[in-house]
This record gives C-alpha cells, structure tokens and sequence, in this order.
C-alpha cells in the first residue's frame, strides 16, 4: 500500500469518539408527539398512545380542569333539582351521630347547614376535594410505579391517575344528568343518589335510610 493510499484511508475514517456516560444517557428526553388538547381526545380512543406520550412528558392541567368542572356540574345541579334543604335534611336523617342530639340543638344545627352560605360553602369546597384526591392518588401511583424499580417523577404518577378518571368522569356525568332530569326528584333517595343515580354496585337495592351500614358495605 502506497503512502498515498494510506493517507486518503486515514482521511475517510471519522475521528473515534468516546461513548456518552450512563447518566447522559438517562437524561435524554423524548419530546411529546401529542398536543394537551388531543392527549383529550385520544384518551377515549387511543389510551395506550396517550400513556405512552405522557410517559414522554406529564401532562394533567387541562383535564384536571375538566374533570373539576364536571363534578362541581353534577354536584350543582343535584343540589338544585332536589332543593338543598331536602338534600341536607336526608343526610341528617341518616346520621346516628346528630339524631342522638337534642331536638332544639338539632333544629339549630339543621337551619345553620341549610343556610344559602352553608350552600355556596358546600359547592366551593368541591374543587377543593378533587384536588387533594389528585395529589393522594397521584402519589400512589408514583410510590407504586418506584417501588416496582421504576424511575417514574410524582407528575408521571399524578398524570397517570387524573387521564385515568377523565373518561369515567365524562361518561358519569353525562349519565347521572339524564336521569337526573328525566326521573321525578320525589323518586330520588339522596343518600344513595349524590354520589350516583345510576346503578353500579349491590348498594343501589339497599336503602340508606333503614340499614345505611349495609348501604356503605
């Protein structure tokens, strides 16, 4: 081999590199392929491609969002088509704890529950609720995913849990407002109906009122 050969060989051979390190490697991130908004939407239809994009970047604001307003929706609009003071009347009904008071303290406590604050108080705090029930079950899930040797961040978790109840939720929602407005609010029982007017377990052919242990079982 000529030295002129030699030299155009060396020329094409591209100049060694060392390999990247571990953590280099790790601390590649894939960018998302789904937009928020179609991450919605393909929930319904495309769970596994959702999950997987979110794998790629967590996502959760818009449809906790949604989520929050649907509840808050139902909960408004039982409150209003039963009439909130039937509605806090029947929980008090059910309550061993406050039939065991005196009558006159009962009908204070009944009056100051059924007030038009009590009521905005009750709707206000729904919100609240649904995001402390997002960060419980979004750390669950994180906890979980680590402790099967994942490397999962708590907004994988918390994306996970509130992408996994947006299609209950919208589904439930729409349901429970049908009946809701087709069916006579003096049919409704409101201790079994608040949480849900349609049947989804044993409980629906147990009534609240006369065995409310066996209700909750």
């Amino acid at each position: 081999m000529t030295e002129e050969n030699q030299d155009l060989i060396e020329q094409n051979e591209p100049e060694w590199q060392a390999p990247p390190l571990p953590e280099e490697i790790l601390d590649v991130k894939e960018p998302a392929q789904m937009s928020e908004v179609g991450t919605l939407g393909s929930i319904f239809f495309e769970p596994g491609r959702t999950f997987e994009d979110l794998r790629r970047k967590p996502r959760f604001l818009l449809a906790g969002l949604i989520i929050i307003f649907l509840v808050t929706l139902f909960q408004f609009a039982f409150i209003e088509r039963i009439g909130f003071e039937r509605v806090v009347r029947e929980q008090f009904e059910t309550n061993s704890s406050i039939q065991q008071m005196p009558d006159d303290q009962k009908q204070k406590f009944m009056e100051s529950q059924s007030s038009p604050n009590a009521k905005i108080i009750r709707i206000a705090s729904i919100p609240i609720v649904s995001i402390i029930v997002f960060l419980i079950g979004g750390l669950i899930y994180w906890l979980g995913a680590n402790a099967m040797g994942g490397s999962a961040r708590f907004t994988h978790g918390l994306s996970v849990w509130i992408y996994s109840s947006l299609p209950p939720a919208v589904i439930f929602t729409l349901a429970n407002l049908l009946v809701l407005f087709l069916k006579s609010p003096d049919d409704i029982e409101v201790s079994a109906a608040q949480n849900s007017l349609l049947p989804s377990n044993p409980g629906f052919f147990v009534s609240g009122k006369s065995s409310p242990v066996l209700e909750s079982v």
